[in-house]
């Protein structure tokens, strides 16, 4: 055999590996983690979407502890929110700002865990919804107003939801509980309440209430949607398509999308409708 037949031949070896390892890689359906509730599981049923779109199999999977599951490898990919997942590995950390809080996350994240690019437009943190006759007395709808009004504040919360005990110089009274949302914002519309705890993507907020802005520097703990995913496990293209997602997701659809499951639109279904009005890989 000529020296230049066997460098051909190991050529060809050397690419009929590298092609049968790359569908290997294709072929391996991912999992994408969410927790049971809906907000969750139609942000893990995007990531889903953004991986098919991308020619990957991918399902999604509920349980009560996916990052327990994403760190043991049961999970590939889940989806998550940057100050949620900071104070999970850091509990008590002060960073505010979209930025700090990313990279904060990232800083305390487990060896086996990564982080893809964080949605800058899209995040979903506590807010509060007032009546407009508190915005008129107010002169706005800015959060930064609220600590000149912090004397004799009554704040309600949808009962099991973690809220802030502190607005700049305001601490607040220990929030009045109630069974759900309805209930409460019927609670402040009755003059029961100052302020009601909602979130900046809660798509059940009435539309005759307004929703403080939180403007810069920002008083309440970021909440931006955030992929992480196992280090070291997904291919170049994989990691694309997941990250393709921070750049078109914001919280007008996400608040959209949830308002279509909540009326028992099928999540994927949702997922991938605004998908295909936002294509990813163009």
């Amino acid at each position: 055999m000529t020296a230049r037949r066997f460098v051909a031949l190991a050529i060809t070896a050397v690419l009929a590996l590298a092609g049968c390892g790359d569908t290997q890689n294709h072929a391996r359906e991912l999992v994408v983690g969410s927790r049971p509730d809906a907000e969750s599981v139609l942000l893990a049923d995007i990531y889903v979407g953004a991986l098919r779109s991308y020619g990957f199999p991918a399902h999604s999977e509920p349980a009560p502890d996916p990052l327990s599951k994403l760190d043991s490898g049961q999970f590939t990919a889940v989806p998550a929110f940057t100050g949620q997942v900071l104070q999970v590995f850091e509990p008590g950390a002060k960073v505010r700002s979209d930025e700090q809080v990313y990279r904060a996350m990232i800083g305390v994240l487990p060896e086996g865990i990564a982080a893809g690019d964080y949605a800058t437009a899209a995040e979903d943190k506590p807010a509060l919804a007032v009546t407009q006759s508190t915005v008129k007395a107010w002169g706005g709808t800015e959060l930064s107003l609220l600590p000149r009004h912090c004397d004799g504040l009554i704040v309600g919360a949808i009962a099991g939801s973690q809220t802030p005990t502190a607005v700049s110089r305001c601490h607040l009274p220990a929030a009045r509980q109630f069974r759900d949302g309805a209930t409460m914002f019927a609670a402040l519309r009755a003059g029961q309440l100052t302020a009601a705890w909602t979130t900046t993507a809660d798509p059940a907020v009435p539309g005759d209430l307004a929703v403080l802005a939180d403007g810069k520097p920002a008083l309440v703990q970021a909440e931006n949607v955030v992929p992480l995913y196992r280090r070291n496990e997904l291919a170049d293209r994989q990691l694309l398509a997941i990250n393709e997602v921070a750049g078109v997701l914001d919280t007008a659809a996400l608040v959209d999308m949830r308002r279509q499951v909540a009326k028992g639109a099928d999540p994927q279904a949702v997922a991938d409708g605004w998908l295909g009005e936002h294509p990813l890989g163009r």
